[in-house]
């Protein structure tokens, strides 16, 4: 990481390992523009490191892809890439990538006067090298703790891709079905084909996509967010 210049000199610079309280992490990580991505996760500092293509650069694009495929299909959900997300008083992170409601047609996040979203989205990616990251022991914690309904994580160097649902307050990992297909249990139509994913086969996840998009379901939900629009 490069040597980092303040934008206010009376600011303590941001470190790796603070334990700062939420306010006080977003005054010191705005007066700090050349920092791309820090986070506060149980009232800890998290600033990441220079990210690798194969191991997090090229999954996330294609994790964004999916996302926003669904997206398109579906008016009144959104797509958001690297979004600081205010949770609580100790967590405040910048999730690889997530899915929310618009609160107008029922979300339970919303986007703040100084455009932040406040409150858990719906559902959270995140690309983690392996399951000795913290995405998937202090960061969970905290996203299963704030009502987040579902959690994906892709774990880059063990290639294997986990998906947990917040059901009665804990998060239940998923298996695929018998096809291979992982399917949310919030977004009707979004669907996974895990084994292509991995593979790289963007073709067959994407065919999988659509098919969960021309659904039954997924129509359904399109009509029933269209009768709440505002």
């Amino acid at each position: 990481m490069t040597t980092s210049h303040l934008t206010d000199p009376q600011v303590t610079r941001l470190e790796a390992g603070d334990r700062l309280s939420r306010a006080e992490f977003e005054r010191r990580y705005q007066a700090m523009p050349e920092v791309k991505k820090a986070e506060l996760i149980e009232g800890v500092v998290y600033v990441a490191s220079p990210l690798r293509y194969n191991q997090h650069g090229k999954p996330h694009s294609k994790i964004i892809a999916w996302l926003q495929v669904y997206a398109a299909a579906t008016a009144g959900v959104e797509v958001a890439d690297n979004t600081t997300v205010r949770l609580d008083g100790d967590n405040e992170p910048q999730p690889d990538a997530l899915l929310r409601l618009d609160e107008a047609r029922g979300g339970q996040s919303r986007i703040s006067e100084d455009d932040y979203i406040e409150g858990a989205p719906e559902l959270i990616v995140e690309i983690a090298a392996s399951s000795a990251s913290y995405d998937l022991h202090d960061k969970l914690r905290a996203y299963r703790r704030n009502g987040v309904q579902e959690y994906l994580v892709w774990l880059t160097q063990e290639q294997a891709f986990r998906w947990y649902v917040w059901q009665e307050g804990e998060y239940q990992l998923q298996a695929p079905d018998e096809q291979g297909i992982l399917r949310s249990a919030v977004f009707p139509g979004l669907q996974l084909a895990v084994e292509a994913l991995l593979a790289g086969d963007m073709q067959r996840v994407l065919a999988v996509l659509q098919a969960g998009i021309l659904s039954d379901l997924h129509q359904a939900f399109v009509q029933t967010l269209a009768s709440r629009e505002p």
